[in-house]
């Protein structure tokens, strides 16, 4: 699966979503779509090309939730793209992290219409069976790029088949009711034509169980407060639908709940019963840059390793927050938490810092060569996101979400806790999920990020971070948006 989705690239795609502005969605001719598609091994390889773009998706969940959330208190030795992000800036709409995430995740949408378009032209020479997988493929894709968007950036232009550049340079910024509209239509089709799971070399690609595990978080993240802002909160109360979306994985998918935490994200045994969707890498093929991503150079250089496995930042550090490195520590009730030593490097001069998916001895050529997947989604995610919903109202009881907060604890090696909220809720989460790139938005989502951010800014003594307002909840459209076709969208508010 590694190589085949990442390495048969559909070439004419490649050449085409390869221009700098990224809407830019110029038209396959028709005389490029007769000689490509006319056979199953020719969708195949456009299909598998809509993948490509997941392999940004790592360093966005890093440096985008990861670095903006309480979990780190990064240390800069210079001016740095991740300074603004890290510190609550209003002028960060050059950076590069910022148009990146814009660019690849419509790079993605470009691929993924121009082959359902194809498949709606042409795929009368597939199976049904080929036909409605391929689909239901590509449609999962384009709400995983969509969902990406509307928590980022909150309104994003809606497209949904391939435009001209002319076509596109009149398309406003939708309202984030209506791209919900489009990715919850996508994964509704994907979990219903889906496969329940694939095997060999097709491990990898996503399942209906996974469409339905997405479909769950779009409707927890719809459900979230606005705070009057156009972001991804719409405060519409579908909890219930994510629920019963979640019940069905907990009770009837192939997966279930990893008996060892470290064993999970074990080089040895990807693709385990836990990872109900990852972004799949292979060292010389694809291999990933993430594990060094918020690793400091003096970590490589104190093991006798070449600094090209650092990400590029010098002395720059991204140490774990002080309150969190309590919360491991304090939370315990009895018993230490074994996530703690297996997720943070302790014994280094440069401080605490995430660890999770470095083992050296499975290093590839650099830093941007390890043979690791990135979960983006695992079962112990659903079952915590299940307990969620039942704070909010549906069907269970605190019994049930204490059992739930509990069996994770228990796999952690620390006591059982009682009467669980949400706000301790998502303090467990933050330490199971560490690493993962989930943290700052579950305090969107749950209506804590204005009010926790500047608690943590307040406890830990840090004054380089600016308060923090609604309107840092998403991030400002990038500048070389704006300016491609001025007066097409509008800032967000907050930013320069």
């Amino acid at each position: 699966m590694k190589t085949k989705i990442y390495l048969s690239l559909f070439s004419l795609l490649l050449i085409l979503s390869s221009c700098d502005k990224q809407l830019d969605q110029l038209p396959v001719s028709s005389l490029a779509t007769e000689n490509f598609f006319t056979n199953n091994n020719d969708f195949l390889q456009a299909v598998n090309g809509v993948y490509s773009q997941l392999s940004n998706y790592p360093s966005q969940a890093l440096w985008l939730s990861e670095m903006r959330s309480d979990n780190l208190n990064a240390t800069s030795d210079g001016n740095r793209d991740w300074d603004g992000i890290n510190n609550f800036t209003p002028d960060i709409a050059t950076t590069g992290f910022i148009s990146t995430a814009w660019k690849a995740n419509f790079n993605g949408i470009y691929n993924a219409n121009t082959v359902l378009a194809a498949l709606e032209s042409k795929g009368s020479i597939l199976t049904v069976a080929n036909a409605t997988r391929y689909q239901a493929e590509v449609k999962f894709l384009r709400a995983f790029y969509y969902f990406s968007l509307v928590r980022t950036f909150g309104q994003v232009p809606l497209i949904s088949t391939v435009k001209s550049a002319a076509e596109v340079a009149t398309i406003p910024r939708s309202p984030v009711a209506d791209v919900y509209a489009l990715i919850e239509s996508d994964l509704q089709f994907a979990a219903s034509n889906l496969p329940a799971s694939f095997t060999g070399t097709d491990l990898g690609r996503p399942t209906s169980y996974a469409a339905k595990g997405l479909l769950g978080l779009v409707y927890l993240t719809k459900s979230g407060p606005t705070y009057s802002i156009n972001g991804p909160g719409l405060n519409s109360n579908e909890y219930t639908k994510a629920a019963a979306l979640f019940d069905q994985i907990i009770t009837g998918s192939p997966y279930s709940f990893g008996t060892s935490y470290t064993n999970i994200f074990s080089y040895a045994n990807e693709n385990n019963s836990e990872v109900v969707f990852d972004v799949q890498f292979a060292s010389s093929l694809n291999g990933a840059g993430f594990p060094s991503h918020l690793v400091p150079v003096a970590y490589w250089t104190g093991q006798g390793i070449s600094n090209s496995y650092g990400n590029g930042y010098g002395a720059s550090t991204f140490p774990v927050s002080k309150s969190l490195v309590t919360s491991y520590t304090t939370n315990t009730v009895s018993g230490t938490d074994l996530r703690y030593p297996f997720n943070v490097a302790t014994t280094y001069t440069v401080g605490p810092f995430i660890k999770k998916y470095i083992d050296i001895s499975k290093k590839g050529t650099s830093g941007k060569d390890w043979p690791i997947n990135f979960i983006v989604l695992r079962y112990t995610d659903i079952l915590m996101m299940k307990a969620e919903c039942i704070l909010h109202g549906t069907a269970g009881t605190q019994a049930d979400v204490d059992a739930i907060v509990n069996r994770v604890r228990a796999r952690a090696g620390i006591g059982n806790i009682s009467n669980v909220t949400i706000e301790t809720l998502m303090q467990e989460r933050q330490r199971e999920f560490l690493g993962e790139g989930l943290r700052w938005n579950d305090l969107v989502r749950s209506g804590l990020a204005v009010t926790q951010m500047n608690t943590w800014r307040t406890a830990d003594a840090i004054t380089k971070i600016n308060p923090i307002v609604a309107n840092y909840v998403i991030y400002p459209v990038p500048a070389s948006e704006l300016q491609t076709v001025p007066g097409l969208y509008t800032q967000n508010p907050g930013y320069n």
